[in-house]
């Protein structure tokens, strides 16, 4: 078996990155293009909509073909979308085309997330996963941070280079297209191939269909699921207004409340500072779980999460001008986030566990997305209420239902426990 540092930072990152262009990037670039916002926030909030009805299609990725194969076929596909909106930028009607393009592009990325989330509980021992979930936490938003940052810093330096935007923009999704062709001939040959990666019976279409639902069945059957559910949806409810928010409140004016960071700035500190300490987090989460169980150390990820929120507080309110010390803030809530998230992504795999776990570990990764979704739909509205710092204190206030959620969920006391002879890079 091959070893999983050669495959599972780069799969997280190929995870990663079509999720933050869809997401967020792509309302930055159709601003920069003259798309009104009413159509731009609507149109890429819709994007959204693949990873949250995801589990409805992770059967057929169960059934049909291999993880392994659908992971580099897919990674092949998002090379070909990312391609064609390059390509369209330049058009007449570019906003329709590249919107046609961004969906083939989130749909792959949401098929390659069931495949990738999948893999990584077949090619990896139960024991190695403890291990290797904060490292692939810590890769997927280094992922995000990075579409945010240097991609977008990218595209502004071209723009000052070429003086034309849509080019600029076209250049910047060509170059990733480059990449993602070629990560996914690398994850052609590098992926191991676990015996139980095999695809499922498709003999016939009533099984398959019998097979389908009886998937979602056996999901909803599993004992304690509500409390399991509402984890899912609640851990993060205070993050998922905040994750809306805070990069407004940055970049916005000092005058309207921001800070009045520049692109490059914002950039600097969310792609180097923030992955930094987002890396620390995350591995720090990963190697504590491994030794002693999720259970030992759930609260104070919880605790380490929620807690560092409250440095946007004190940001709106004092609004300091030392770029050092809005990067030293961001840099501990970047910590807690990679910490606490390791506890999540752990959680998903416990849940997922037994058979058809690809499919159920997707039907986890759905909750996780409207648990995003919904709090993120209100929260702008919310703030131009409220202003920066109430919204703030209501994000902090908003933190408490995860720690309810975490007192009512079941979970085995050595899950997640490396034991003596597990190696977590020997294979």
């Amino acid at each position: 078996m091959r070893n999983p540092w050669l495959w599972v930072p780069t799969l997280y990152l190929a995870e990663g990155f079509p999720n933050a262009l869809a997401t967020t990037v792509a309302l930055i670039l159709y601003q920069d293009l003259g798309i009104s916002n009413g159509r731009v926030t609507f149109y890429t909030g819709l994007f959204y909509l693949p990873w949250v009805i995801k589990p409805l299609w992770s059967p057929v990725v169960d059934i049909l073909r291999t993880r392994r194969l659908w992971i580099w076929q897919t990674q092949l596909l998002l090379g070909l979308a990312l391609t064609g909106i390059a390509m369209s930028l330049s058009a007449t009607h570019f906003f329709v085309i590249s919107m046609a393009f961004f969906w083939l592009l989130t749909f792959c990325s949401a098929t390659h997330d069931i495949a990738a989330d999948g893999f990584y509980m077949l090619g990896l021992a139960e024991k190695e996963q403890s291990f290797f979930v904060g490292v692939r936490g810590t890769f997927f938003r280094i992922a995000l941070l990075c579409a945010q940052g240097p991609f977008i810093i990218y595209v502004g330096r071209l723009e000052a280079r070429t003086g034309n935007v849509a080019l600029s923009w076209a250049l910047a999704f060509a170059s990733m297209a480059a990449v993602f062709l070629c990560m996914g001939i690398y994850h052609a040959v590098v992926l191991p191939r676990p015996a139980a990666d095999s695809p499922g019976d498709t003999e016939s279409l009533r099984k398959f269909f019998t097979e389908f639902f009886s998937t979602f069945e056996a999901f909803f059957k599993k004992p304690k699921i509500g409390a399991m559910l509402l984890f899912l949806l609640f851990y993060r409810f205070g993050e998922a207004q905040l994750l809306k928010v805070t990069p407004l409140f940055v970049k916005h004016a000092r005058v309207d409340g921001g800070l009045g960071l520049t692109t490059e700035q914002f950039g600097t500190i969310y792609s180097m500072v923030g992955v930094v300490a987002l890396l620390a987090g995350g591995i720090a989460g990963g190697i504590l779980v491994s030794r002693h169980g999720l259970r030992a150390w759930l609260w104070p990820m919880v605790i380490v999460m929620h807690l560092p929120d409250a440095v946007f507080i004190y940001l709106s309110y004092a609004r300091p001008e030392n770029l050092h010390l809005t990067a030293a803030c961001v840099a501990l809530e970047q910590f807690g986030y990679g910490f606490g998230f390791t506890a999540y992504m752990l959680y998903m795999i416990y849940i997922a566990r037994g058979p058809h776990s690809t499919a159920h570990y997707a039907i986890c990764t759905g909750f996780m997305a409207l648990g995003l979704m919904v709090p993120g739909l209100w929260s702008g509205k919310l703030q131009e209420i409220l202003g920066y710092p109430h919204f703030f204190i209501w994000a902090m206030l908003a933190t408490i239902p995860g720690f309810i959620v975490t007192a009512l969920i079941p979970l085995d006391a050595e899950f997640g426990k490396r034991s003596a002879g597990d190696s977590p890079a020997g294979r």
